[in-house]
């Protein structure tokens, strides 16, 4: 048997990182198997489907490097002809029966339940009447012939066994009266008709579970084997919502995460593989079991992803983030900033959690005039960092075309010594601040020697000039 896993998202908003989760793990286990992961869109709804939120879920998907099988994407709303015939076939062979009642009718059942303290549910009363009673006029529903006694059980692959009573289950609607399919209906038979073996979803789903196993029993399809995920909690227990900040994936993108780290974090969220925390998915597709995903939910911890993602940063091409902090930016940037940024981001890369904090930080690479932060004016703002500055501005003025780290640093720990009593943060600070703005930076005489001598002479000239106006002058 080959094993065919999907994800079927609705498109009525973004994906959820929940939903990203599923998609993980139906990916790993189709790759361990060496089976198929296919996608499936369930825009039943077509009030709140909208081709934006299609567009997204396929962007989003691309981005975490899930690629599913399969010549193009299915979508439910096409196969509404389909789930009909299926629908109609099960009245055929006596497994479902056509409803004539009326609003008013099910209104009546609603309240006389009620009354009584009960679950409000169809009676069944068209269940075993003779179609030929049928009332003029009113358009039919198609019903399922659920069973009455005993117990509908389900071997979960997450959850173990569960079991719920027949009598809780009712006679529920397939075909509405316009012909249109109910979204339990069209599951099961788009499930069938894709040949799913394995349905890895979230636990908000098991209720549904035991209804579309009545479809399949009665239509004699194999009921694959169901996998049903607990969801993921906010840092304080409680259920994921807005509250808690980001949920879906194109946050985590825009908070500056990469990709293989917000897979690696969510597929340590609910599942593991021993004491291993760092992994790519492709390492968790060789480990991967449905029966391993816990039972008790998980609990999202943006620290514990700051440190994924540092771990990721750290590995990633240079290229690629230079060409992300380019794309992050709203500077005019021209070749020679790119050729600085290519030229610096390898030392930016080890200190940065996120894209966002190294965009922030290769930000000294990409302008043609530094703006202090408060700190940085702090340290400009001193007498003696102004009498350091004209030391330092003969310095490296004096060197010419020997403008390298390792000439810079010479000259830099000279003035320190014979200036300074060696103390080297009286240079430091001040040259950090007129450099790069901040107070902190990579290693700072590298990145000098990438600024090259003409912009550092020009970035020391500011200083100087910020400093002559904001008082301090060399007496």
């Amino acid at each position: 048997m080959t094993v065919i896993t999907r994800f079927a998202p609705s498109p009525t908003g973004m994906l959820h990182i929940g939903g990203a989760r599923t998609a993980l793990f139906n990916w790993c286990y189709a790759k361990k198997t060496g089976g198929k992961f296919l996608l499936r869109i369930e825009d039943t709804d077509k009030e709140r489907s909208t081709k934006e939120a299609i567009e997204a879920i396929f962007r989003d998907l691309k981005w975490l490097g899930l690629d599913w099988d399969g010549d193009a994407t299915v979508y439910q709303s096409a196969r509404a002809a389909r789930h009909a015939e299926v629908a109609h076939e099960l009245v055929k062979r006596g497994r479902a029966y056509f409803c004539y009642c009326t609003p008013e009718e099910l209104e009546a059942m609603k309240a006389e339940a009620q009354a009584k303290g009960e679950q409000p549910r169809y009676n069944r009363m068209w269940r075993d009447r003779n179609p030929s009673e049928a009332p003029a006029g009113v358009k039919p529903v198609i019903r399922i012939k659920a069973p009455i006694d005993g117990d509908t059980v389900i071997e979960d692959a997450v959850q173990g066994r569960v079991t719920v009573p027949n009598s809780q289950l009712d006679d529920f609607i397939l075909l509405r009266s316009d012909g249109s399919p109910t979204y339990m209906h069209a599951v099961v038979v788009d499930d069938a008709d894709m040949g799913i073996t394995h349905v890895i979803r979230g636990d908000d789903h098991l209720n549904n579970a035991f209804r579309q196993k009545i479809i399949f029993d009665a239509m004699g399809w194999p009921v694959p084997v169901f996998g049903h995920v607990p969801l993921i909690h906010g840092a304080d227990g409680a259920k994921l919502s807005k509250r808690h900040g980001a949920q879906s994936v194109g946050e985590f993108k825009d908070m500056g995460y990469l990709p293989e780290a917000v897979c690696n974090y969510l597929l340590r969220l609910g599942w593991s593989h021993g004491d291993d925390e760092l992994f790519t998915k492709e390492q968790a597709a060789e480990w991967f079991d449905v029966n391993d995903i816990n039972a008790g939910p998980s609990r999202l911890d943006m620290k514990k992803l700051d440190h994924v993602n540092t771990h990721y940063m750290r590995l990633a091409d240079d290229t690629r983030l230079a060409e992300e902090v380019i794309t992050r930016n709203s500077l005019k940037i021209d070749e020679t900033h790119k050729a600085r940024l290519l030229a610096g981001i390898h030392d930016l890369k080890s200190r940065a959690a996120t894209l966002v904090q190294l965009t922030s930080e290769a930000k000294f690479y990409l302008v043609d005039e530094v703006a202090y932060d408060e700190k940085a004016a702090a340290a400009l703002n001193d007498h003696d960092a102004h009498h350091a500055m004209h030391h330092i501005y003969d310095a490296l003025a004096r060197l010419g075309a020997d403008f390298t780290e390792t000439a810079i640093d010479t000259a830099c720990r000279h003035i320190a010594e014979h200036v300074y009593a060696g103390k080297l943060a009286k240079v430091m600070m001040p040259l950090r601040a007129a450099i790069c703005g901040t107070t902190t930076s990579p290693p700072l005489f590298k990145a000098m020697e990438i600024l090259g001598q003409a912009e550092v002479m020009k970035r020391l000239k500011a200083a100087l000039h910020w400093m002559h106006d904001h008082g301090h002058h060399h007496h």
